[in-house]
């Protein structure tokens, strides 16, 4: 839990939305492991498909389509 709360409050505090988009990626891979531990297997499954890897993917991809305006 301590990995899933650092990471998360690590991705809050990133000024840039593409290392937010990839730092998504590290709470879920600790909630993978805390459901692999929790012996609950396909929960970890599915969410190690979509929590860590569709969902960091979808919003990079979001954040590249979109025009960054620079602060002054």
């Amino acid at each position: 839990m301590i990995v899933t709360v650092s990471g998360t409050v690590i991705a809050l505090i990133q000024r840039d939305l593409l290392k937010v988009a990839i730092l998504t990626g590290v709470p879920g891979a600790a909630i993978d492991f805390m459901f692999q531990f929790l012996l609950a297997p396909d929960v970890a499954l599915t969410h190690a498909i979509v929590g860590t890897a569709i969902v960091p993917v979808f919003t990079a991809l979001a954040v590249k389509k979109t025009q960054r305006m620079e602060e002054d």
